[in-house]
């Protein structure tokens, strides 16, 4: 047994500990650990972060002051294997030693897939990716607001493109597309539009685009942070995410409502060609006027057939006037006949009396003719009054009628314009044409019928595809499996960049 030595140096804990962490500190300095992350929870309510960092054999205290947390781009993650870089000290009050980090970065890039599929996973089991919380786009939206940064080509691309297709309002929430905070502010300003008021000074957007130009996984990780896909998720006003290049796939674009491939093929969804437009309403004016005077040409035969059917005025009023006219010959004739045979029976009979009694008969079969010629005057004139009334009554009547008539014509051609009307809305409605406007297409095969699986294509059948604009015959060379892959976007005319962006100018200078 070792005897104690009464010469040995005496140290108190607390020199022993600073001894240590002076021995700790010069001997290593800053140095970079790889390993992965146990028992994190999170930043402390005083903003630092502690967890531990660990391999097959051992295991290290790590601790990220709230500073140098705020700045990391990518947040430390239970279970995450990454390489952090700091300073190594101790802890006295546990005798313990730690690392002070200062830098955090995912141990590869395959490390960094690993978190961007586990942190897609956990994002689509909160429905944030569904279909039926998509929107559907505005056919032609008045103000656009635009997320993106101020300088470089991004948002004069987008400019461009809306002033060659259909010029709207630009409204741009200038944001950092990139590096420390870049996040935080895209989601802020996708928010900032939404809470915009509808009559305010600054004109809230009926259209958002998120767009940024191509870059490294790294340089587009801001668009994967759950904070701007839950901000995309959560926007009230339908959102194009135009990140990236084509072959870029971020997190925001399960999320936003469309994606585009390029910046500039979001300008191009966001509203139409204006010229096509025109053209369009055109034809339909064109072709709505036609059917017009068809129908007033159709309807105007049937009025002159009706007309036709219906009698004359003059017939109906012919054989009353010539009934009168006849009568009207025929009375001189009667009177005279009657007058004669009176004075043959008043001379017959006045053979037979005396001069003065025969006088006085005569007196007064004279006074009693006198008095029928007057009666037969008066009603003759009061019967033709009678008719000329009643043939002016008929007269008025067969005016109205023809009123009446005008007026029924106009009405019947007005509903029928509206029927040819509605039936043209809902022609439009049910034509699939209106399907294969918005970029799909109807596959027959060689008989003419359609094809809706690919299981029904063998190779070398030929094949008809109609588009919008018209047909193509095609051979098929045989059926590949289907790939799932987030839906591509049509009428994408030209692809800006290949790659990063450098040296990108000013927009305002």
């Amino acid at each position: 047994m070792n005897e104690p030595q009464p010469n040995i140096a005496e140290f108190t804990v607390s020199e022993l500990s600073a001894a240590l962490k002076r021995t700790v500190e010069d001997a290593y300095g800053y140095v970079r650990v790889r390993g992965e992350i146990s028992g994190y929870k999170g930043p402390h309510s005083s903003g630092h972060a502690y967890f531990a960092l660990k391999d097959e054999g051992a295991k290290i205290e790590a601790v990220i002051w709230r500073l140098a947390f705020g700045r990391m781009r990518i947040k430390p993650e239970e279970g995450m294997e990454v390489v952090v870089t700091g300073r190594l000290t101790t802890y006295p009050n546990r005798s313990s030693y730690q690392i002070i980090v200062e830098t955090l970065a995912p141990a590869g890039a395959g490390a960094l897939m690993a978190l961007l599929e586990a942190r897609k996973k956990k994002l689509a089991a909160e429905g944030l990716f569904d279909e039926a919380r998509k929107q559907l786009l505005p056919f032609l939206p008045e103000v656009i607001g635009v997320v993106t940064s101020p300088t470089g080509a991004v948002i004069r691309d987008i400019l461009h493109r809306l002033a060659d297709r259909f010029p709207r309002r630009v409204v741009v929430w200038p944001v950092k597309v990139q590096g420390d905070g870049s996040a935080e502010q895209v989601a802020a300003a996708i928010r900032g539009f939404n809470a915009l008021p509808e009559t305010g000074r600054i004109p809230k957007p009926d259209l958002i685009i998120v767009a940024r130009g191509g870059g490294s996984l790294e340089d587009l990780w801001s668009f994967n942070e759950e904070i701007v896909v839950r901000a995309a998720a959560e926007s009230m006003i339908p959102l194009i995410s135009a990140v990236g290049h084509e072959t870029d796939m971020t997190l925001i674009d399960f999320a936003a409502d469309r994606r585009a491939p390029t910046p500039t093929a979001a300008a191009e969804i966001a509203v139409p060609v204006r010229s096509e437009l025109i053209a369009e309403l055109l034809s339909k004016a064109r072709r709505a006027l036609a059917c017009w005077q068809r129908g007033q040409d159709h309807r105007r035969t049937e009025l002159r057939a009706a007309a036709r059917a219906l009698p004359d005025a003059e017939d109906l009023l012919a054989v009353p006037r010539q009934r009168l006219d006849a009568a009207t010959d025929r009375l001189p004739r009667a009177l005279r006949a009657n007058a004669q045979i009176h004075h043959t029976q008043f001379s017959r009979i006045a053979g037979r009396h005396s001069p003065r009694l025969l006088r006085i008969a005569v007196e007064r079969r004279s006074e009693r003719l006198e008095s029928a010629c007057q009666r037969l005057a008066t009603a003759l004139k009061t019967y033709r009054y009678t008719h000329l009334t009643r043939i002016g009554r008929a007269r008025d009547r067969v005016t109205a009628l023809a009123e009446r008539g005008e007026r029924a014509e106009w009405n019947l051609i007005d509903n029928r314009i509206a029927r040819v009307d509605r039936a043209g809305q809902l022609l439009a409605a049910f034509s699939y044409r209106g399907v294969l406007s918005r970029g799909f297409a109807l596959v027959r095969d060689h008989a003419g019928h359609p094809l809706r699986t690919a299981a029904a294509v063998s190779p070398g059948t030929a094949l008809d595809i109609e588009f919008a604009d018209g047909r193509v015959g095609v051979t098929a060379q045989g059926v590949r499996p289907r790939i799932e892959s987030p839906p591509m976007v049509r009428g994408s005319r030209r692809r800006r960049g290949s790659g990063p962006v450098e040296g990108q100018g000013n927009l305002f200078g």
